[in-house]
C-alpha cells in the first residue's frame, strides 16, 4: 500500500483542515477568554452592578418614605440629632451652666444678707 492513494491524500486533506479549524477556535476562545477577564471589563460590569443596585435602593427608599412617612422624619431626625450631638451637647452645658450661674447668685446673695450683721435701732423715746 502506497502512501500516495487518494483515500490518504483527501484524509491527509481533511486533517490539515480540522486542526485548522481547531486552531482559529482556539484562537477565538482565547480572544474572548482575555475580554471577559481585562480589569476593564471587570471594572465595566462592577460600575453597572452598582448602578443598578443603588437605582433599586433609591426606588425601594422612595417607596417607604411614601408608604410611611412619620417613621422616615423620625429616622431623618434621628439621624440629624446623630450628627449635631456635639453642638447640642455643648449648647446644653451652656444652658445648665447659667441656670447654675443664677441659682449660685441668688445663694450667695441670700448667704450674704444673713451674714450682714443687723443694726438694731435703739428705743430712743424720752420720757417727759
Amino acid at each position: 500500500m502506497s502512501d500516495d492513494t487518494p483515500e490518504i491524500a483527501a484524509a491527509r486533506i481533511a486533517v490539515e483542515r480540522a486542526r485548522a479549524q481547531m486552531f482559529e477556535t482556539a484562537r477565538e476562545l482565547q480572544s474572548e477568554l482575555i475580554e471577559m477577564f481585562s480589569p476593564h471589563t471587570w471594572a465595566r460590569d462592577i460600575w453597572e452592578g452598582a448602578k443598578e443596585k443603588g437605582a433599586d435602593l433609591a426606588e425601594d427608599a422612595v417607596d417607604a418614605v411614601r408608604n410611611r412617612p412619620a417613621v422616615a422624619g423620625g429616622v431623618l431626625a434621628a439621624i440629624a440629632l446623630f450628627f449635631a450631638r456635639e453642638p447640642l451637647i455643648d449648647m446644653a452645658g451652656k444652658l445648665a451652666d447659667g441656670v447654675g450661674t443664677k441659682r449660685k447668685a441668688r445663694k450667695s446673695r441670700k448667704k450674704a444678707a444673713a451674714a450682714a450683721p443687723r443694726t438694731k435701732q435703739k428705743n430712743t423715746e424720752t420720757i417727759e
